[in-house]
Order: structure tokens, then C-alpha cells, then sequence
């Protein structure tokens, strides 16, 4: 297909929610983007699964407190980053692989004036520009998976975290082996790199230095979210087709409802991993 993915850079340029249409949301919602605060924008800005409960349970287990420098990989818009900055009082640094998704994070972090404590920096969480042993602790939502080296991410997140560190993230797993056909449709749809299975994730992350604190399966509440997210996404579609207006990437939306199927039939889903690099 001509509208295939042809990598995360590539996925993450045309995905369906960017800058411009969060403050297209935005706008709508308060009628101008003057005197915009955090809270204004969380509305819009959460692009994860489960919006700001999930950043809560990832702070959690990340045990994040006021004073705390940390660093979220795959950062993406900086929403949760922005999120942990002020509900939590950390100093937060993004790392995120997409220009395109850099420049709109500075400008979403501008607009609500939390740049004195969020920034998010171009770069590949395989090698981030971080100094070793810097931070409190390393987070990261739903974006792992498009790493193709997790091994590389994860002895990364070891080096650049203080002795007593903790490491907290989301990700998809694959509790049965994919199909070529569905491992090929995940890639050209949703530049999906590589999958493990939760005890074969855990492994590499004790493998990394770490030691692992908590595995929790988030596959059934996934499961509800995204069977929720597809119906919203196809609503949009069909608006958009009766409108005449382009439909979006026809792959992604493929490889989406696929998404759903491989979940609530538990081929795939998802863990929250906790872990502390030893003091």
C-alpha cells in the first residue's frame, strides 16, 4: 500500500492527533488559547492509554515526589510529561525521536508555561543525550514497542538513573506469537518493532541491572479502552467520508481495528513494569 509505515519517525508525523488538531480541541472547547493553563490542556493532550489515571499509576510505581529529576522516553507531545511536572513537582526531560513532535511539545509546554520544568529534546531513547547516573527515575508509556533494540533502551535508562532509581513503564506484550500477516500489518500500520511476552520483557529488564519490582497486566482494561477509542476513530472516519475530507492513513486504521481483535482475544496486550536499579 502506498500509505504503508515505514518507520516511527514516519507513524508518529501522521498520526491523527497532533499539535494543530489539539488546539483546534482546545479552542473549541474554551472559545480562545488565552490564559491557557495545565489543566485546559489535559484534556487533549493525553494520548495514552487511559488517560490521566494511567499517569497516576505510572507515577506511582515510579514513586515520583516534588524536587525529583526524571526523564520520560518516547515523550511523544509531552502530555504526561507536562502532567507529572505539575501534579507532581518533578523536573521532567523528553526524549522524543520525531521533529515534528518535538516542535509541537515546546510550543504545548510554552503555551501553559511549564518550560522551566518540562523539556523535550530530540533523540533515540536507545542512545539519549542524558548524563549517566542524573536522574531520579525513567518513565515511558505505550512506546517501547516501537523501538527495534530494547535491550540498548533499557541498559540506557539504567546508565542515565542514579544508584536506587526506578524505572516505570507501559507497553504492549504479545501473550501468543503473531502471525506474519499480523506481524507485517502491525509494522506497515503502527510501526511496531519489536514484541515480547511478559516473562520474556521481565527478563531483559533484570538482564539490563535492574530489579524487577512489578509486572501488572493491563490487557483487559486495554481491551475496554481501545474497543471504545476504535469506535470513536471510526465515527471520525465516517464524518470525514461524508464531508469529503481525506479519512486518514488507511493502514493505521487497519492495523487498528486488527489492534483490538488481537487484544480482546489476548494474542496481545499490556504491562506496567516497575523496577529500581540497585543503590
Amino acid at each position: 500500500m502506498a500509505d504503508d509505515i515505514r518507520s516511527a519517525v514516519d507513524f508518529y508525523t501522521r498520526h491523527p492527533i497532533s499539535v494543530d488538531i489539539i488546539l483546534e480541541k482546545l479552542k473549541a472547547a474554551r472559545g480562545h488559547l488565552d490564559g491557557v493553563t495545565p489543566e485546559d490542556l489535559f484534556a487533549h493532550d493525553q494520548d495514552h492509554y487511559g488517560g490521566l489515571a494511567a499517569n497516576d499509576a505510572l507515577a506511582a510505581r515510579a514513586g515520583l515526589a516534588a524536587g525529583m529529576t526524571i526523564a520520560d522516553f518516547c515523550a511523544g507531545l509531552g502530555g504526561p510529561a507536562r502532567y507529572f511536572a505539575h501534579r507532581y513537582g518533578v523536573d521532567v526531560t523528553g526524549i522524543e525521536l520525531t521533529p515534528a513532535r518535538v516542535a509541537g511539545a515546546a510550543a504545548l509546554t510554552k503555551l501553559v508555561g511549564l518550560q522551566d520544568r518540562v523539556r523535550v529534546v530530540q533523540g533515540d531513547v536507545m542512545a539519549p543525550p542524558l548524563d549517566d547516573a542524573s536522574l531520579d527515575a525513567v518513565v515511558s508509556q505505550e512506546a517501547l514497542l516501537h523501538v527495534p533494540d530494547k535491550t540498548r533502551a533499557l541498559a540506557a535508562a539504567w546508565r542515565v538513573l542514579k544508584p536506587g532509581g526506578r524505572l516505570a513503564f507501559t507497553d504492549w506484550v504479545a501473550h501468543r506469537s503473531l502471525s506474519d500477516a499480523d506481524r507485517d500489518l502491525m509494522w506497515r500500520g503502527m510501526a511496531v518493532a519489536t514484541l515480547y511476552s511478559p516473562t520474556a520483557y521481565g527478563a531483559l529488564i533484570e538482564r539490563a541491572g535492574f530489579a524487577l519490582e512489578g509486572a501488572e497486566d493491563l490487557t483487559p482494561a486495554w481491551g475496554v479502552i481501545l474497543t471504545e477509542r476504535l469506535a470513536m476513530y471510526r465515527k471520525l472516519r465516517g464524518e470525514a467520508e461524508a464531508a469529503h475530507t481525506p479519512t486518514g492513513h488507511d493502514a493505521f486504521y487497519e492495523s487498528y481495528v486488527r489492534l483490538v481483535e488481537l487484544v480482546n482475544e489476548r494474542h496481545l496486550g499490556g504491562v506496567r513494569f516497575a523496577a529500581r536499579k540497585p543503590a
